[in-house]
């Protein structure tokens, strides 16, 4: 189902304001590694905001997320009081791990086997 434009526009507004929370709270960087807010999808309804995290070099990602979820009402405490003027409601949010990049580096490393395979039967 195609995203409409407020979903959008909610989206973006949500991923700025979070990125700079997550900055304000120390966030950004936990067990080592960098915590990032790699997109945002907001439902139709406007009532739920899903925000998927980029974990580089997060030692212990289950934990990583674990510390933002025992940090909820604090992140939206914080997201509230920055767009009250631009929402009537702020959406329940919901953080999940962003693995676009596992698979990425998964199919590089299968395209590499296929072509290792090629010049070895060549």
């Amino acid at each position: 189902m195609e995203e409409g434009k407020r979903q959008k526009q909610i989206a973006g507004l949500l991923n700025e304001e979070m990125n700079q929370i997550f900055q304000r709270l120390g966030l950004s960087m936990i067990n080592g590694g960098m915590v990032s807010i790699s997109s945002v999808k907001v439902t139709p309804d406007l009532l739920e905001a899903r925000f998927y995290l980029s974990l580089f070099q997060v030692s212990d990602q289950e934990d990583a997320l674990k510390k933002i979820e025992d940090r909820h009402h604090e992140i939206k405490k914080e997201l509230s009081g920055r767009v009250r003027h631009q929402l009537r409601s702020i959406p329940v949010l919901k953080f999940f791990k962003d693995d676009t990049l596992d698979h990425v580096f998964k199919m590089e490393e299968l395209f590499k086997k296929i072509n290792e395979d090629r010049k070895d039967t060549n």
